[in-house]
């Protein structure tokens, strides 16, 4: 397995100006967050801006580049960056760039509804632990199989979106017509194949542009693609080994498995880029009359294997929000780091018009535990205090086993933010989770303490009772 540069390694390779430009104290410091995977290289910018460090840039960009290289589809803040993979395993090091989701947009359409499903792909978004789970990307099919009309269609996409682009063609005159209309999108061209390589490699390396090297059925020829392009002068290109549907998916995992284990084990370079997975190939077998859901399952199913997979990026086809949510939470449950809980700020926060007779409530700082509460008492429309303590990002009733919520840090909490200044009462209400430390916490806390519902669902309904203010 590819040996990860130290700070000692990367170090010598940098300015040693410490000019702090990157943000850190000095060069020692950036050389240590290199080596953590927390800061990105180019954060060094006298290394990208002054010539007399070229030698220096051209090694340090070779002991750094990761066994998977990283692609960058797009433009803008809105590009998506794929690849970039320094491990087998999550619990090695955590994951970076999460797959990335591209969802279709027929060429033929008319311009209405073409307009229509863009809009509906950029707006398509959830709510999830105080994140905004979107999509990331437009795929532009060239169902038309016509150049003039996939290369309108590709300008008209990037007139009305800034969102990264894919161009899909097995055609290498589509492919062109439309690259040349869009170049400067730095759209993703699907795809080169072993009988296409040199006419789709020349207009990726004419443009500079991402390129898909797609040889389904066969690692071997899909190594000998890629050594085709690179010797052609493609520098950025993502594998397509093929998205078998049905019984055939566990051979198409298999692929991705043994393409991902080769780069990083291995230090197969041939394979060592992002690779891309069709689950959109389901609607293939989609036939006339048939239940559209069941097709659209197919589609989730195969999506979540390629993602716990390692697919960098997928295509899909369904819209539909029940379809999406399963593939976005797992995307995002696969990439949060395993070793670090998702946590958000201790604090005193407010709901509603909150005044000096507003019920006090408290919980921890657990993402997904504060914005369900968040959420709930929104909901409710209630108004209420809400203390957040800092339990290292751990759920009321783990945080309580584990000692993480102690009647003293809730009592420090309450002191640290001032609460009780701003309320003409000392009720504190607790987490029902939390029961057993009650007692604890009104002789650590003085203040009096009233065991709330087990699940926050049933906040609004208690606080509307007034239960709390019951002696």
């Amino acid at each position: 397995m590819a040996k990860l540069p130290g700070p000692l390694e990367i170090y010598p390779l940098l300015p040693g100006t410490n000019c702090q430009d990157c943000g850190e104290a000095n060069c020692m410091a950036f050389a240590t967050k290199m080596a953590e995977h927390t800061v990105k290289l180019t954060a060094c910018t006298p290394l990208f801006e002054e010539a007399k460090y070229a030698k220096k840039l051209e090694k340090i960009t070779i002991l750094v580049r990761p066994p998977v290289r990283e692609v960058v589809i797009g433009v803008g803040e809105n590009a998506a960056s794929i690849g970039g993979k320094l491990v087998l395993y999550r619990h090695d090091l955590r994951y970076s760039n999460p797959t990335s989701f591209f969802i279709d947009v027929p060429d033929n359409l008319d311009s209405k509804a073409f307009a229509a499903r863009v809009k509906a792909i950029e707006e398509w978004t959830y709510v999830y632990i105080g994140t905004n789970l979107e999509l990331d990307g437009i795929a532009l099919r060239g169902v038309s199989q016509d150049p003039k009309t996939f290369a309108t269609a590709a300008k008209k996409l990037a007139e009305l979106t800034n969102w990264p682009i894919m161009l899909c063609s097995l055609n290498p005159e589509m492919l062109a017509t439309a690259a040349n209309a869009i170049a400067d999108k730095r759209p993703l061209l699907y795809a080169a194949t072993m009988e296409t390589w040199a006419e789709v490699g020349e207009v990726a390396r004419k443009h500079g542009l991402p390129l898909v090297a797609y040889a389904p059925g066969s690692l071997d020829n899909l190594s000998s693609l890629v050594s085709t392009l690179r010797a052609l002068g493609v520098e950025d290109i993502v594998l397509d080994p093929g998205t078998a549907t049905k019984k055939g998916l566990g051979t198409t995992v298999d692929d991705f498995t043994q393409i991902r284990r080769s780069s990083i084990i291995n230090e197969n370079e041939l394979l060592g880029y992002p690779t891309l997975g069709t689950p959109i190939a389901v609607w293939a077998d989609h036939r006339e009359g048939e239940a559209p859901e069941l097709t659209k399952w197919d589609e989730v199913l195969t999506a979540s294997a390629l993602i716990v997979r390692y697919a960098d990026i997928i295509v899909l086809h369904s819209l539909d929000m029940w379809t999406n949510l399963p593939t976005t939470f797992l995307r995002s449950n696969l990439y949060t780091d395993p070793v670090k809980p998702v946590a958000v700020e201790a604090g005193l926060m407010e709901f509603g018009d909150v005044g000096p007779d507003s019920p006090v409530m408290y919980t921890t700082n657990f993402a997904l535990t504060y914005f369900t509460v968040e959420s709930d008492i929104k909901q409710g429309g209630s108004t209420a205090y809400l203390v957040v303590v800092d339990t290292e990002g751990m759920s009321v009733q783990s945080a309580t086993a584990g000692r993480k919520l102690t009647a003293e840090k809730v009592a420090e909490t309450l002191e640290e933010y001032g609460v009780a200044d701003k309320v003409n009462h000392k009720i504190l209400i607790s987490p029902g989770m939390a029961a057993r430390i009650s007692g604890e916490t009104e002789e650590a806390s003085g203040w009096t303490v009233k065991v709330g519902p087990r699940d926050s669902s049933g906040i609004p309904k208690y606080l509307q009772e007034g239960k709390w203010k019951e002696e």
